[in-house]
């Protein structure tokens, strides 16, 4: 009696083709991160950086893929690219032209290449400040001069925008979103040099097994809490009535919602607040002031100052960006287009300030919970006396990276799986009018 046979599992070829593709492009570019510009000594760089006020600034530069810090081909990382497409994102808000572009198709393929072209100027003079500030290192540049800071700025440009190329052939040709997943995956390389840094501090007797494994266990629970945080959603429900559509077509009443997520501005309100609350440690490294040197000692991470100062600009930055980004004036009028309502609130004008209350009010407890995560990790290495390997910032970016990749995973399979339904139905006409499916 033989057993039956269970049929393998099928591999859609495009999703695998996809997924390889992105891998390998991930790859190149961590390649590249690793390979130094030539005339740079990198380990007399490092040790600069490691021991200057500027740590914190070069420190974020290389959370968010670059490699500053290594003089890389690849040191400004996606940086530039995310910067110039922050100050398009801003100007939508403020400026009627740019905001009416945003919603054309037309118009968001110019702003995209305005976009490219701001990164190449962006690029190009951050490419030459590291020129001149590597310059000013004791023994980091073999032969300093004219020449080479222009093949520094011509060799970091064009790292720069090949990484933008890298980014956007992943969202074209591979899944998800390419420049997100740039930043996710230089982030997640460093997750297997910190856990092993964090066994040899348990095993050379430096940390305790209790202090490794509370911190773990603080690790854990903080990604558990930005997961579910990140998928949290206020749902405001609508209405959309029965409505004649013509020729005896009827499109039936929908009851649907409008979701309103907890972290609208994500990740962006803890990066705008670290980028900011460095500056004084920066500016204390290029120059000799004694201000600067005082309040950069003042504004320490860890101290009570800086958690105060760095938890308000957390807030206010969460509100700032919220309003940027999400307009509700715009999505009441689509909402009243498509003869929609929110049930007791008149459409139009109402519906705006009726999604504005909400949004303000889920908008403390997401701007709270962003300030607690960017926190947590700096005081919990501190009192255990690990260095963290992980930001509040890192996780919230891999976490909500991976989420959203997954999803596009996801919607990819189902529509293959609908496509694959479609061809091998069979159908029926009735009367030369619609086809149906049997």
């Amino acid at each position: 009696m033989t057993s039956p046979r269970i049929p393998a599992m099928s591999i859609d070829p495009e999703l695998k083709k996809k997924l390889l593709f992105t891998l390998a492009v991930l790859l190149i570019y961590r390649v590249g991160a690793h390979i130094a510009a030539p005339g740079v000594n990198v380990q007399a760089l490092a040790d600069f950086i490691r021991n200057s006020a500027a740590a914190g600034f070069f420190g974020l530069y290389d959370m968010l893929g670059g490699g500053l810090s290594r003089a890389t081909v690849f040191a400004l990382g996606i940086m530039p690219y995310i910067s110039a497409s922050i100050v398009f994102q801003l100007a939508g808000g403020v400026v009627p032209t740019i905001s009416k572009m945003q919603k054309d198709e037309e118009g968001r393929k110019k702003i995209t290449q305005w976009t490219r072209y701001l990164t190449v100027i962006l690029s190009a003079s951050q490419a030459y400040t590291f020129a001149l500030f590597t310059e000013s290192i004791p023994g980091a540049i073999q032969a300093p001069g004219l020449g080479s800071r222009i093949v520094m700025m011509l060799m970091l440009t064009t790292g720069a925008i090949f990484v933008m190329w890298l980014g956007e052939q992943i969202t074209e040709h591979g899944i998800g979103n390419g420049m997100s997943l740039l930043i996710t995956f230089s982030i997640l390389e460093r997750v297997w040099p910190g856990g092993l840094q964090l066994f040899g501090f348990v095993r050379g007797q430096v940390v305790s097994i209790t202090a490794a494994v509370v911190f773990l266990l603080v690790l854990v629970a903080v990604v558990a809490s930005v997961t579910a945080m990140t998928i949290a959603a206020r749902r405001i429900p609508i209405q959309i009535p029965r409505k004649v559509m013509g020729r005896g077509r009827v499109r039936e009443g929908q009851k649907s919602f409008i979701p309103i997520r907890l972290l609208t501005a994500n990740v962006m309100p803890i990066i705008f607040a670290q980028t900011i609350i460095i500056v004084p440690g920066t500016a204390a490294s290029f120059t000799n002031s004694e201000i600067m040197r005082e309040v950069a000692n003042f504004f320490v991470p860890g101290g009570i100052p800086y958690a105060i100062l760095f938890s308000v600009m957390i807030i206010l930055f969460t509100y700032f960006y919220t309003s940027i980004i999400f307009n509700s004036v715009d999505l009441a009028e689509n909402l009243k287009k498509q003869g929609g309502f929110i049930p007791g609130v008149k459409p139009g004008a109402a519906t705006a300030d009726y999604i504005d209350g909400v949004l303000g009010r889920i908008t403390l407890p997401g701007a709270l919970f962003l300030a607690a995560i960017a926190l947590i990790p700096i005081f919990v290495s501190q009192r255990l006396g690990i260095q963290a390997q992980f930001a509040g910032a890192s996780v919230l970016i891999v976490v909500g990276v991976l989420l959203d990749t997954i999803e596009k995973i996801e919607q990819h399979r189902q529509l293959r799986r609908y496509d694959g339904f479609m061809r091998s139905g069979k159908v029926r006409f009735r009367g030369g009018r619609q086809p149906r499916y049997i």
